[in-house]
């Protein structure tokens, strides 16, 4: 076997594992591991910001729930306000035909006959003296 000057004895090393070289290890600075950021995987590492998006995305649902819930209570109030007019409408118009029916003579004369009141007779005529 060929030995040339300066080269190292070959180890075989599990791989993962560094190598020691005259029982010391090497020196060379380690690498971050970037998988994380080619991942996007920042959202993971940052759980109060993920949890606080959730709550304003929450609040933002229940403040809409309730405006809506308002506009239909508001709306409920204007049918329920537009029915009540119009029975009070249709009962003036009654109470108007009623009164306009019974100031007619035929209906005091009905009214008279109802009450007990009998017709006239004849007129008597009275002598001048």
């Amino acid at each position: 076997m060929a030995v040339y000057q300066g080269a190292r004895p070959r180890t075989i090393g599990l791989p993962g594992r560094p190598r020691l070289f005259d029982g010391v290890a090497p020196a060379l600075p380690r690498r971050r591991a970037r998988a994380a950021v080619r991942a996007r995987r920042n959202v993971a590492a940052r759980p109060g910001l993920l949890l606080a998006v959730i709550v304003v995305a929450f609040m933002l649902a229940f403040f809409s729930l309730a405006q809506q819930v308002r506009v239909s209570a508001t709306t409920y109030d204007i049918g329920r306000l537009q029915v009540e007019r119009e029975r009070l409408d249709a009962q003036l118009q009654e109470l108007d035909s009623d009164l306009s029916r019974l100031g007619r003579e035929p209906a005091v004369r009905k009214l008279a006959l109802d009450a007990g009141l009998g017709e006239l007779g004849e007129p008597v005529v009275l002598p001048a003296r």
